[in-house]
């Protein structure tokens, strides 16, 4: 999912260029549809996706199909899947119950931090933030193209690391890259020179990247035991977009009538506040069954 969208930014951004005079007037229209070229890719690959053994056993009753998905990365499955069936007692289990309270808290404050970290303030407006460092309208679209290519490499990046160094380091990685990126261009607004800001928001893309663009939709779905997992990966990403959603109205406004120094200051801060989250409250994830989760975060 993340690698599908960071392809259609890229490809907008660079059919900006490539379709630029192409259709008169309609190079927009062309410029927005050539997005559909990574989102047909990613629904037909999406058709040889197998379905996960956990919903097969608990919400099918397959559990040969299940048996099937689970061959492909375990040796023996009969067991794994007599564990799915006994971490449940009931798939009717209601997610707002008090015993659920610190996976929501957990849920919340990934999602809530994920846009508080101004990504996608970033990212739907990154034309409007060059602009905003005295860049000019041709440099600051073709700065656009940039931002593509960093979320794109350290995306594969991230991708590849998660699962050796778990999910909490990447948070901390990611979280440090936040506050010195965010500080920087917070620093850079309130100085004479704002050539480098282009350069520091590459670097905010970067920790993005690694840490929290990687680390997000893999926690929710790992975060919440069998019976609740997908009222409570749905919470998560209800969260997440409705933050995104109410960054992306007020931010056009307040880079009207607030300095980049304050807002990107905002951003620095609340980046502090996630580091905190990931160091006091965040369990990590990494190598622990779906089954034994409810438990290994009691424990955190």
């Amino acid at each position: 999912f993340q690698l599908n969208v960071v392809a259609g930014i890229l490809l907008a951004y660079f059919s900006n260029y490539l379709l630029q005079g192409f259709d008169g007037k309609n190079d927009w229209r062309w410029m927005l549809g050539v997005v559909a070229i990574p989102s047909a890719a990613f629904s037909i690959l999406m058709l040889f996706t197998p379905e996960t053994p956990r919903w097969l056993v608990l919400y099918k009753k397959d559990d040969a199909a299940a048996r099937k998905v689970l061959a492909l990365t375990e040796d023996t499955t009969d067991h794994l899947i007599e564990r799915i069936k006994n971490s449940v007692s009931s798939n009717k289990e209601k997610l707002f119950l008090k015993k659920n309270k610190r996976l929501l808290i957990l849920a919340f404050l990934i999602a809530f931090f994920n846009q508080l970290s101004g990504i996608n303030a970033i990212i739907y407006f990154a034309p409007k933030v060059f602009e905003m460092a005295g860049i000019g309208r041709s440099a600051a679209l073709f700065s656009t193209v940039g931002i593509g290519v960093v979320n794109l490499i350290f995306t594969i990046i991230g991708w590849s690391l998660i699962d050796k160094f778990g999910r909490r380091t990447l948070m901390f990685i990611g979280s440090f890259g936040y506050i010195v990126s965010l500080s920087l261009i917070a620093i850079a607004f309130n100085s004479a020179n704002h050539s480098m800001i282009v350069y520091y928001v590459f670097l905010f893309i970067a920790a993005h990247a690694v840490g929290q663009g990687a680390v997000i939709w893999v926690f929710l779905s790992e975060l919440f035991p069998n019976a609740i997992r997908a009222s409570g990966t749905s919470f998560g990403c209800l969260t997440h977009w409705t933050f995104a959603a109410l960054v992306a109205q007020v931010f056009p406004f307040f880079a009207a009538t607030v300095s980049g120094t304050l807002i990107f200051g905002f951003f620095a801060f609340m980046m502090v506040l996630q580091l905190l989250y990931v160091w006091k409250m965040m369990p990590e994830t990494k190598g622990v069954a779906l089954e034994n989760m409810e438990s290994t975060i009691v424990l955190h």
